[in-house]
């Protein structure tokens, strides 16, 4: 999936004198903040792996002595570009949108202007699904795991608007197995190869 990346950095962190014995712990319990948006990293922090670097620090003056230490991590970080691909697990169906959890606390939308017109919207068993009018087996169901495009990606509140306009886009499941027999470059080499 498109829009994760990895990223090393070298922190100071600040750590209260009561988990000075146990550094890493303290570290771990009271310095990052996982699943907000940082402009520091340039992304949304989803893992790290920090070792400390000096066994020094450096004592800071104030009302709590907090001491600094410094840190060097490897971050596990997701910031979608726009016309990224991204997966999610879809939540919601209706004829005007699919609504999709993306690596489990980012939510998509993606509306029916940005639906490609092969897929119709249709109620089998009580529930809502979009078929393919094309290839019937390319079904999008609630529990659904979707490859999405990104429009745009808003860091404050984590929502991503969504395109499925592309053809590499649609059922996970579905494209895996349909990857090499629809290709448009493998049906010009046989015909080719039949010519």
């Amino acid at each position: 999936m498109e829009g994760l990346k990895f990223s090393n950095a070298e922190l100071m962190v600040y750590i209260h004198p009561s988990k000075s014995r146990n550094i890493p712990i303290g570290f771990y319990k009271n310095q990052i903040h996982y699943f907000r948006y940082s402009e520091t990293f340039d992304g949304v922090l989803l893992a790290y792996d920090a070792a400390v670097k000096s066994k020094q620090a450096k004592i800071l003056a104030g009302l709590n002595p907090y001491f600094g230490v410094r840190v060097k991590a490897q971050l596990l970080l997701f910031d979608p570009k726009p016309n990224s691909l991204v997966e999610g697990k879809i939540v919601k169906l209706s004829p005007e949108s699919i609504h999709v959890v993306v690596l489990g606390f980012s939510a998509a939308v993606i509306t029916d202007f940005d639906i490609r017109e092969e897929f119709k919207y249709k109620m089998r068993d009580g529930e809502g699904c979009f078929v393919s009018r094309s290839h019937k087996g390319h079904k999008l169901k609630i529990g659904t795991t979707l490859r999405l495009q990104v429009q745009s990606f808003d860091e404050e509140v984590m929502h991503i608007a969504g395109s499925l306009l592309p053809a590499n886009t649609g059922c996970v499941k579905w494209l895996e197995k349909n990857s090499e027999k629809d290709l448009p470059m493998d049906r010009d080499l046989k015909r080719r190869k039949i010519a």
